[in-house]
Parts: C-alpha cells; structure tokens; sequence
C-alpha cells in the first residue's frame, strides 16, 4: 500500500469502471455581462489545478461524478449555477462534462448510473444544497449514493467540515486526489521537518488573520521575516510611531503577546527599517517618499518595506534551504509600492531553496511578475493552508487519515470499525458497488 503524508492517495484506488465522487475546488471567479449574468469562467487557474486528478482518472476508466461550490449563495440560483464551470472544463479536458439538473435527488442519480468508464457529470453548485454547510448527514447519504468511492482534492475547502468534504468521506472508501496530496505533502515539509535554515517570509494587511501563523515559525522558523501591514501593530508594540498606517489597537496587542512569547529568541524576527512611504489622503498614492528608519510621521501612512529591507529580506531567503512566503511586501498592485513585493519574489524564485508560496495575494504577485514556474509549489489553499501550519486540525484531511489508519488496522487483523455500517468497505468496492 502507497501512502502519501498518512493519505491513502488514488494510487490505492482501482476506480476501473467505478463512480468516484471527486470533489474539486472549482470555486472560479465568472466573467458577467451588464445585467450580471455569468457568461464564462474569468480565471481558470483552479480549474487547471484539477486536472491532473480528473484526467488520470477518467484515464484509468472512472464514471467521474464532480462536486463542488461555487460563491456563497443562498439556494438554487442561476446566478451561481456550475454550467460556465462544466463549459471551460470541458474545453480544457476536449471531452464533453453534462451538468446535472441539480445536486442530488432521483434523476441526478439515474444520470451517474447512465455513466460509461471515462465519461464526467457536474454536479450543481453543492452550495444551493443548505445541509452542505451544516454537514447535514441527509445530504452526505444522498452523495454517497451517486457514487462507488470517494476522491477529495479540494484542499482549499479542507478546513471546512461541510457535507461533501468531510461527511460524504465517512461513508465511502476514500482517498485524496493529486492536488490534496501534493499541498498536504509539501506543508508537512515545511513544519514538521524542513531543511534548515528555514525562512518565513510573512506579509499581508492585518496581524489578525495571520497572528496563529506568525507565533508558530516564530517557534518553528530560523528568521521570520515581517512585512506588509502586519509591520506595524509589531513596530507600534515596541515603541514605534506608526503614523496612519494601518494598525488597529487588537493586532498591537496581538504582536506585543508574539513578541512576549518569542522572549528568548527575538533574534529570529526581523522588521522592517526603512519604508516607503505615502501622504495620508493622497488618493492614488502618487506622492510618496522613502523613510529611513521606522517612526512614521502624522499624516503619512507606510505602503511598502524600504529598499534596505527588502534587500535584507532578500539575502535571508537566499541563505535558506526552506523558504515560506505568505502576503506581499506592501500594495503591489500600485506600481510605485511594488518594489519590496518584487524583490523578495526574485529572491525566492532564483534561490536553490524547497520554496513555498501560498496566499491569494501572493500567488497573485508571482504571477504579475512572471516567477509561478520557478517556485517549489504554489498552494491552492487560503484559510486552509494557513489553518494547517498553525497545527490545526483540518475536517477534509482528518478523515482521510482516519481512513488510511482504518485501512491498516484492517490489514493488520479484525477489529471493530469506528466508521459506522459503510466501514466495511475497502478502497476497491465490492459486487455490489456498481450500478
């Protein structure tokens, strides 16, 4: 048996002529006309992640049933329907993808028996289903039954313990697809036993969604290096003025309690020295100027680290075996406050170092600059995969490790299944499992 991080992987699955109900994130931004009708997919960049795992599995002759959300609705509502999704995936892949009249229900399953080895349905948007987030076993029971297996690769929806990523895997055999396993694989890599020196490279607006992440490579990391907006609440704590930039009381708190919990070893953290700077009120932040040192003046705001810190930030990244980077230097998207941003992007895409990039932002700024292709890996996952570094628990990996343990205990000898009546199952369904 192949495993992967503790993940049985669809290396152990024999999915030849078997539903496999694989859930992708496919959660793609739409291109709309004027009366805000989708039209098309504007960015497929999540599509394309999915398909080393759909096409070899409708190569290994799979009837491939796909679920995913798309945005937030409330209900069934065209607005969110999955067909622009099934259109660009079909186009990707040269095969036709039949969109499903809805979820789950009497004809949606009567369409996954009617399904020939390497054919694909989508599935409508999981999310005009209410019980998708509620994990309502109802709804979890009513997608087992459109399928023989279970392949989750939706890593950016794994730390959410919805019907279709947690409940759903309960009650079939299995396993993690291409992409789940690789971004498990290479976040594992970096905390639990990196090639040293590992570098942090951590930026972004607010302290606050990031401060988990931040506290644990302060225990992890060899240098973590802080840029951003996530500066100032750490500037501002010890003793800086901080103008008005952006740094709201909670996150100087949060970033006094870092620095208390990093006593000891404050040398692993490094802040910026210099800035670059804009007037406060100037609109698109064409006036601007470079500040050496950190005391920010009333009336001006910091949009970027200096060029003497990125420099510095630079020249960390080049003397790491292991680098992560999560949030830009500052507002890359204005020209003038992309510079720090940029600098460290070169350095991580020109070191010889395992290099890690995740965060929408950051992927975002690789892109702008032409680096994706020299990047280690460049992870899919947001919430999740900062979730995951600060060591917790995610609901859509859980339980495939769970899985896998069950498997072994299995293969070891006879013993209760904690998973309840499907537990019986193995990753290679039995007689019974196909219609």
């Amino acid at each position: 048996m192949r495993m992967s991080d503790e993940l049985l992987t669809i290396d152990d699955m024999d999915v030849d002529g078997w539903r496999v109900l694989l859930r992708a994130d496919l959660n793609v931004p739409l291109t709309l006309v004027p009366a805000g009708v989708p039209v098309g997919v504007a960015d497929d960049t999540r599509i394309r992640a999915a398909l080393p795992t759909i096409e070899e599995l409708c190569r290994r002759g799979a009837r491939l049933v796909l679920v995913s959300h798309l945005g937030r609705p409330d209900g069934p509502d065209p607005a969110w329907s999955m067909q622009p999704v099934a259109n660009r995936l079909g186009r990707l892949t040269g095969a036709p993808v039949r969109l499903a009249p809805g979820v789950i229900g009497t004809e949606v399953r009567e369409l996954t028996r009617c399904l020939q080895p390497g054919q694909t349905l989508m599935l409508e948007n999981v999310r005009f289903e209410a019980g998708e987030t509620r994990n309502d076993p109802r709804l979890a029971g009513a997608l087992a039954e459109l399928a023989d297996v279970y392949v989750d690769d939706a890593f950016a929806s794994a730390h959410q313990g919805h019907a279709s990523t947690s409940g759903v895997a309960h009650l079939l055999p299995s396993a993690a697809g291409r992409l789940m396993a690789r971004e498990v694989n290479a976040l594992r890599a970096v905390v639990d036993d990196p090639a040293r020196r590992l570098v942090a490279v951590l930026g972004g607006a607010r302290l606050g969604e990031k401060n988990g992440v931040v506290r644990r490579f302060l225990e992890l990391a060899d240098v973590v290096c802080i840029g951003g907006g996530m500066c100032f609440p750490f500037l501002a704590a010890l003793g800086h003025h901080v103008g008005q930039s952006l740094c709201s009381r909670e996150d100087v708190g949060r970033a006094r309690t870092a620095l208390n919990a990093a006593a000891g070893s404050t040398d692993r953290l490094v802040l910026p020295d210099d800035l670059q700077l804009v007037r406060w009120g100037s609109g698109d932040g064409v006036v601007r100027d470079s500040l050496d040192g950190v005391d920010v003046p009333n009336g001006w705001m910091g949009l970027d680290i200096g060029a003497r810190t990125a420099e510095r930030y630079a020249e960390a990244v080049l003397t790491a075996a292991t680098v992560f980077w999560n949030g830009p230097m500052g507002r890359f998207e204005l020209p003038q406050f992309a510079r720090g941003t940029r600098v460290v992007a070169q350095a991580v895409a020109s070191t010889s170092a395992t290099t890690v990039v995740g965060g929408g932002d950051t992927v975002e700024a690789v892109r702008q600059f032409g680096l994706e292709e020299s990047v280690s890996h460049v992870s899919t996952g947001g919430q999740a995969m900062l979730e995951f570094l600060e060591g917790r628990e995610l609901p859509g990996v859980e339980v495939l490790r769970r899985k896998a343990r069950d498997r072994v205990q299995r293969a070891d000898g006879p013993g209760p299944d904690p998973n309840g009546p499907a537990g019986h199952r193995t990753l290679t369904p039995g007689p019974s499992g196909r219609s």
